[in-house]
């Protein structure tokens, strides 16, 4: 294997463990909340955890599939901040599992001149590598604004790295 075609292997595979890593924070966070509290926003300024979910999947199915297979992008953003319920938490994170996995798989099939080639994707231009940082980052992003609402609400951490010792130095 050449080294662009393993850098394209690791970057690939790297994106699909961060998109695993935020989905796991996800779950979590999930299961520290009521049906309730799914909907509920800390003020008119900041959205649900249920519109953040929605907002995640639009955003995926845009620059993770739509871009990156060269197929209509059919997304409706405003509904996903508009909708105040009609999902339970068990819907939504099927919703979202569902749109990673749909990602995933577009990310293993996606040829090396569609990630370099630039696309316009919701009025910029970013080539299919930029999509996928951005797909990445983005989900992140959003993960850490659900955990910190869930900690805002329960006043309780989350335990995302519990038997991990996160001081262990880096090795050679």
């Amino acid at each position: 294997m050449d080294n662009l075609s393993r850098f394209q292997s690791e970057f690939i595979e790297n994106s699909c463990y961060r998109m695993d890593e935020s989905l796991r924070m996800v779950k979590i966070s999930l299961t520290k909340i009521s049906e309730e509290q799914l909907w509920q926003k800390p003020n008119t300024s900041l959205n649900s955890i249920g519109n953040l979910i929605l907002h995640l999947c639009g955003n995926m199915t845009q620059y993770g599939m739509a871009s990156l297979n060269e197929i209509e992008d059919e997304r409706k953003r405003d509904l996903e901040f508009s909708t105040g319920g009609g999902y339970t938490k068990e819907e939504l994170l099927e919703k979202l599992e569902s749109t990673i996995t749909k990602v995933k798989a577009t990310l293993q099939n996606v040829s090396l001149e569609r990630l370099l080639a630039l696309k316009q994707v919701q009025g910029f231009e970013f080539s299919g590598i930029g999509n996928i940082i951005h797909v990445v980052e983005h989900f992140s992003y959003h993960t850490g604004q659900i955990a910190f609402w869930v900690k805002q609400l329960n006043n309780e951490q989350l335990g995302f790295y519990e038997g991990h010792d996160l001081n262990t130095k880096n090795e050679d």
